[in-house]
């Protein structure tokens, strides 16, 4: 891995691509947003910055301290994807969606955010639960100010676990509002501990958060991929079960793979962008 400071940003470049609209468009995030220049603002842990990418390279406004401190294990800079990728194109169909999502990363999101932002996710689509993700952050996020303009932070748990799901109303959330209250609930009271999960085998961290209510099979198997970076969990939702439909090959050898979240994410993305399965 090649990191070279400029002025007023970090360029990353190795054997592994990277791709800004691959990685926040595969469904794993719901806050980073492209701006008219084709580069995607967003706000992680509290800290704002801007991201593109450059033939394959990752850049990202700030300094090579902001980014040994926080971007480079966020954007997973030191796991060795185009292995990863490699590894997966075992046939036609494969081959090709490596090479379409070779870009892709699985961030490490915070586990907070990861949680309720796949807690609105349930019966909704992208758009929407950005849309959603968008206003909780304006209504209840601390401000930030990035480039001229007023950003937020995702809210914390203390900040969401004395509400009602009236005070969430303007959310549009609809069932999902009781849902977030409920794990800012548990968090506060230490009846959820990330601590815990991170300290846990993958099965039990799964049966351990699928205690909280409003959390099935799905949206904890997102959290574990997306929130505690558990790449062997493999997310079954409607585009992988076309992906399974479209698939000729044997997908029990990816699900079993210690890297079947990047797999998930190879097929979903694929699957999902050629609207495969109809």
């Amino acid at each position: 891995m090649q990191i070279t400071e400029h002025e007023t940003y970090i360029e990353i470049r190795s054997d592994s691509r990277f791709s800004a609209r691959q990685t926040f468009t595969c469904g794993q995030c719901f806050r980073w947003q492209e701006q008219a220049d084709g580069s995607w603002r967003g706000v992680v842990r509290g800290r704002a910055a801007r991201v593109w990418d450059d033939g394959g390279a990752l850049c990202i406004t700030g300094t090579r301290a902001q980014f040994d401190a926080l971007w480079r294990g966020y954007f997973d800079c030191d796991t060795d994807y185009a292995s990863i990728c490699q590894s997966f194109a075992v046939d036609e169909f494969t081959a090709a969606a490596a090479e379409f999502g070779a870009g892709i990363r699985i961030l490490n999101q915070e586990p907070w955010e990861a949680l309720c932002t796949f807690l609105i996710s349930q019966c909704n689509n992208i758009p929407r639960i950005a849309a959603i993700v968008q206003r909780l952050c304006t209504g209840w996020g601390q401000p930030i100010s990035f480039e001229g303009q007023t950003l937020h932070a995702f809210p914390t748990p203390d900040a969401l676990a004395d509400l009602s799901p009236d005070d969430l109303a303007p959310l549009r959330a609809g069932y999902r509002a009781p849902y977030l209250i409920a794990a800012a609930q548990a968090i506060e009271s230490g009846a959820l501990s990330f601590d815990t999960l991170r300290g846990l085998p993958t099965e039990d961290a799964r049966r351990y958060i699928m205690q909280l209510r409003g959390v099935g099979r799905k949206v904890a198997d997102c959290f574990l991929l997306f929130g505690l970076h558990r790449l062997d969990a493999f997310p079954v939702d409607t585009w992988m079960k076309k992906a399974a439909a479209s698939y000729s090959g044997d997908m029990k050898q990816f699900i079993d793979s210690p890297f079947a979240g990047v797999y998930q994410q190879y097929f979903f993305y694929y699957v999902r962008e050629h609207q495969l399965g109809k």
